[in-house]
């Protein structure tokens, strides 16, 4: 059986102050629906409204992990090119150009990864701490 759609062709109209405004447009910028009259529309018609809920306590990890991936980053960049310049040789594998770049490649990628492995720890023992605080 189709369901008959029906137009929306009735106008409501409020004036609200200013300030009443803001207060609408913040409540409705944390929320999941796309346009205003929607948000609005949900309100007056009692339905459910997702509220979006941001942890900013996680910020200061964020700003840390991406500290971490430009690190990561060039020292990547500097792997792959290693690599390239090995299979470039064609064929005349010298041990030293080798045992050279692996040399390298570990002094930049073990202090990296060190640090990385600490910071998640810490990370981690905060996240246990903040949950252990949570469920007491």
């Amino acid at each position: 059986m189709e369901e008959k759609s029906e137009n929306r062709c009735r106008w409501l109209n409020i004036r609200l102050k200013p300030g009443e405004y803001k207060v609408l447009e913040a409540r409705f910028s944390n929320t999941t629906f796309q346009t205003m009259s929607e948000y609005h529309r949900a309100l007056l018609m009692g339905k459910p409204v997702t509220v979006l809920n941001r942890d900013q306590s996680m910020d200061e990890v964020l700003q840390e992990l991406i500290l971490l991936r430009k690190a990561l980053n060039p020292i990547g960049n500097n792997l792959n090119q290693a690599v390239r310049n090995i299979n470039a040789a064609h064929g005349f594998p010298d041990i030293r150009l080798w045992i050279t770049l692996l040399e390298i490649i570990n002094g930049k990628l073990e202090p990296a990864i060190c640090e990385i492995r600490d910071r998640m720890t810490n990370y981690a023992n905060l996240w246990l701490q903040k949950l252990k605080a949570e469920k007491a």
